[in-house]
């Protein structure tokens, strides 16, 4: 696979930084931050530009699909133009409200650590993770994992020192800026904080994932 760098003029903020050549069906878009990342991939979806098959954010990345090898340039030139969606003042104001609501007991063998490592008594925790909502930013290493951000700052908390060989499936979990729920029993590394019934990933529903990029989630405290 080639992969090539245009630069793009950023002296007109805010348009897009460096675009990568990915092959000759997508383009790789890089950012400094998951802020960005979510901010331009909304941009992209509201552009709804020509050839474009799938747009699929990273934690620092967005990669485009095109159709054929023909749209590349012509897709290449489009996003160099493109300015960043400004939202109106109605829109940003507006409460959101969740579009899935995960219902969480907060007993995870990590629960003590995060509190220590935050400041926070377990209790404070919990309201802070519950507090607010959550925005899925894009999906991660297996099938219906999601990486969640938005949450409060105060519970961002190193991964741990050494991952566990076997997480239950269902496991809430918070790592660096992200939360996230574990769709099935896997090796991990995150700070487990609680546990959910919820059904992640499902290949019986319409759309097997339960959080897909761009919705937002509350978790609520049960048992």
């Amino acid at each position: 696979m080639t992969v090539t760098v245009q630069d793009v003029d950023t002296a007109t903020s805010p348009t897009l930084g460096s675009i990568r050549d990915y092959g000759d069906q997508a383009l790789l878009l890089e950012f400094n931050s998951t802020a960005e990342v979510l901010a331009w991939t909304d941009t992209l979806r509201a552009a709804n530009l020509p050839g474009i098959l799938d747009i699929v954010p990273a934690s620092r990345t967005i990669l485009v699909k095109v159709a054929a090898p023909r749209y590349r340039i012509p897709t290449e030139q489009r996003l160099s133009k493109l300015h960043l969606k400004e939202l109106d003042n109605s829109e940003a104001s507006a409460p959101q409200q969740p579009d899935v609501t995960i219902d969480v007991v907060y007993d995870g063998m990590d629960l003590e650590e995060v509190a220590k490592l935050t400041g926070l008594a377990p209790n404070e925790v919990i309201a802070a993770h519950t507090g607010s909502l959550w925005r899925v930013a894009f999906g991660g290493f297996t099938p219906g994992f999601a990486y969640l951000v938005g949450g409060d700052e105060r519970l961002q908390v190193p991964r741990r020192s050494e991952p566990r060989t076997r997480v239950p499936a269902g496991s809430v979990a918070l790592a660096g800026e992200f939360a996230g729920v574990y769709p099935r029993e896997t090796p991990g590394g995150w700070q487990l904080i609680g546990r959910t019934d919820a059904t992640l990933w499902d290949l019986e529903r319409e759309q097997p994932a339960l959080l897909i990029p761009g919705m937002h989630v509350q978790f609520r405290a049960i048992g």
